[in-house]
């Protein structure tokens, strides 16, 4: 059966289209994204405006017209932070679904954890034992603990790269003073976060699960030892917090000619950096590894649990 799980993110229209079976590992045939940036489209009000609703309109529809061309049984569409936080979020969502042809799922912020960790669970297995999760959006932080498949903490906080950017280190290059007042937000926001994980065991595995932190681990981490691939990374908090004051000092343009730092992340990785590095410190965490898995793929194996379950007994 072949599904497609359309993640309409901050950053990123994303299609994922993968051939899936009850009980079997979902196997990946087609990629699909569109760069939005939907922060930069917002207004003082909160709202996105016309612009940002007709590149959203684009993207979606170029999105379904790639999933039917991919004989697509099911299409999975879902909407994160941007999208459920915009003041006009109701009438964005209906001119999506129009786009579509079809209802769309808008997660909340401990959906998209909770989501996320199921599949960092899954990439992991059961013998990774007690999980800490980071996952870092255009608009939000999203933290999760856990030893289960669903974790038993989980929250979002308005920490996301995208944001970040925008409300602090709207310059280019912003400059470490911009940085520290940012370093101190974050620092402020994640305290009740950090009090409420504080009842969790301490983490066998600490897990980044986005791309921001997947090309933060390019630049500054280094692989697995032992693993012959290049998926497995892990990425120290001393060399992550080394880098900061660099990339703080160089204009954009600069930062997309560095290591695992992509055209379209390049503004925001700033931001993304402090708040990660932020994070780790919050939370004590001296490295974190990189898992390849995240949202859209929580949402491909839930889906695929659910199957499961609905098939008829022998």
């Amino acid at each position: 059966m072949r599904l497609g799980v359309l993640d309409i993110g901050s950053n990123t229209v994303h299609l994922l289209v993968a051939d899936v079976r009850p009980g079997g590992r979902p196997l990946a045939t087609t990629s699909k994204r569109t760069v939005l940036r939907l922060m930069r489209y917002l207004e003082p009000d909160g709202s996105i405006n016309d612009d940002g609703v007709r590149a959203l309109d684009s993207a979606v529809a170029e999105a379904r017209a790639v999933a039917d061309d991919e004989n697509v049984v099911e299409l999975l569409a879902t909407a994160t932070s941007a999208v459920r936080e915009a003041s006009n979020g109701a009438a964005v969502i209906a001119r999506i679904e129009a786009a579509l042809g079809q209802e769309l799922q808008v997660l909340g912020g401990e959906s998209e954890a909770r989501f996320t960790f199921l599949a960092v669970r899954r990439w992991f297995g059961w013998s990774a034992g007690q999980i800490l999760l980071f996952d870092i959006g255009g608009g939000s932080l999203e933290l999760a603990a856990g030893s289960d498949e669903l974790p038993d903490v989980a929250a979002s906080v308005p920490l996301g790269a995208g944001r970040m950017t925008i409300e602090f280190l709207p310059d280019d290059p912003p400059g470490e003073d911009a940085v520290e007042v940012l370093r101190e937000h974050a620092t402020q926001t994640l305290g009740p976060v950090a009090e409420m994980m504080s009842s969790q065991p301490r983490p066998d595995h600490v897990v980044g699960s986005s791309k921001a932190i997947r090309s933060l681990a390019k630049l500054a981490g280094y692989p697995v030892p032992g693993w012959s691939g290049n998926q497995r990374m892990l990425l120290p908090r001393t060399a992550l917090g080394s880098w900061i004051p660099r990339l703080a000092r160089i204009p954009a343009t600069a930062r997309q000619e560095l290591p695992g730092i992509t055209a379209d992340r390049t503004f925001q990785i700033v931001a993304g950096a402090v708040v990660l590095h932020t994070a780790m410190t919050v939370m004590r965490v001296d490295e974190l590894e990189v898992s390849p898995w995240a949202l859209r793929e929580g949402v491909l194996l839930r889906y695929i649990e659910s199957l499961a379950w609905n098939e008829p007994s022998a």
